[in-house]
């Protein structure tokens, strides 16, 4: 009777031990399919902004054939972009603090372009042009491709790090050392406040 007590015992012990191992590589796996589609959606991220730098030639050019446009203009978004293109992370710097410094360049260059866009309505000839209305389509469908992949990056973070952080998985990435992702792109600073129209 205590050998028959003694195999059930083992069998069951042993069973809770492959449910176990099962389990904690089925969430470790999880896990590293999760983090690896962070990293890819940070190179999406990166894919999206880079387009915008790449237009941003072309438009600069574009502009510059108007003999008397505002060559301040022009030289705030050369200098913009120059600054955006410079910050280069890579999907394991991403602190709240890199994300911020990518953010602001980011902006910097979005609001050196909108400058731009509200001096070209003084120039009616050069809004005319196909080349330039063509560069502005353009622009605005990459500000929209930028927008959607940082709401996806932020999703796939938001996803890695619930994983990460409920049961088993804080176990198995505290026991593998993954960490929850900290980067999240938040709303520009003053996002909340109407813009107020005066009429």
């Amino acid at each position: 009777m205590a050998k028959k007590l003694f195999l059930i015992l083992v069998v069951v012990f042993a069973g809770l031990g492959i449910i176990a191992v099962f389990t904690y590589f089925n969430t470790y796996n999880s896990l590293v399919t999760l983090d690896e589609k962070v990293d890819a959606q940070w190179g999406n991220v990166q894919s999206a902004y880079q387009r915008r730098a790449d237009l941003i030639p072309n438009l600069v050019a574009t502009v510059q054939g108007a003999a008397d446009f505002e060559k301040s203009t022009i030289t705030d978004v050369i200098q913009a972009r120059s600054n955006a293109t410079s910050i280069n992370l890579n999907a394991d710097q991403l602190t709240p603090a890199n994300i911020q410094r990518f953010q602001a360049a980011q902006e910097q260059l979005s609001g050196a372009l909108s400058r731009l866009l509200v001096t070209v309505e003084k120039y009616p000839e050069l809004k005319a042009t196909s080349n330039f209305s063509q560069l502005q389509t353009q622009l605005e469908g990459t500000e929209n491709r930028i927008k959607i992949e940082r709401d996806k990056f932020n999703n796939t973070v938001q996803s890695y790090n619930a994983k990460a952080r409920r049961f088993p998985g804080y176990i198995v990435a505290g026991m593998s050392g993954m960490e929850t992702r900290t980067g999240y792109f938040e709303a520009n600073q003053g996002a909340e406040n109407a813009p107020q129209v005066q009429f």
